[in-house]
């Protein structure tokens, strides 16, 4: 598989590293995604798409909280992605962060996966 880096954005509380693992965009946020991170998370996924990846992965393994903010990045980049025919999955969601799209009701329109690996083999 092709891992290659793609890049890395980061602020005091969140850290974002994108790579390559064959068609896929991995993305991997760690830390807090929040109103005052949230672009550190939109600025790679909207790269990503505008360099043609239609499947995101996103590996919130790391992240340890999530607000309304940070899940309307991943609703808008998953919006964009489907337009083109992609998607964007989502892996490894610590619990405090799956039960903001269990509230909300998002994780019924996102495709879960408990690891990076079946999110890659999908």
């Amino acid at each position: 598989m092709d891992r290659g880096t793609v890049g890395s954005a980061q602020s005091g509380r969140l850290l974002v590293e994108v790579r390559q693992e064959g068609t896929s965009a991995v993305v991997t946020p760690a830390g807090e995604l929040d109103h005052h991170t949230a672009d550190l998370l939109r600025e790679p996924l909207e790269d990503c798409l505008e360099k043609g990846f239609s499947r995101l992965v996103v590996d919130c393994s790391r992240l340890e909280f999530c607000d309304s903010t940070g899940l309307n990045v991943l609703l808008s980049a998953r919006l964009k992605a489907e337009s083109g025919g992609g998607g964007v999955h989502l892996v490894g969601m610590q619990p405090v962060v799956a039960r903001v799209f269990e509230i909300t009701g998002a994780d019924a329109v996102f495709t879960v996966h408990d690891t990076l690996d079946a999110a890659l083999a999908e």
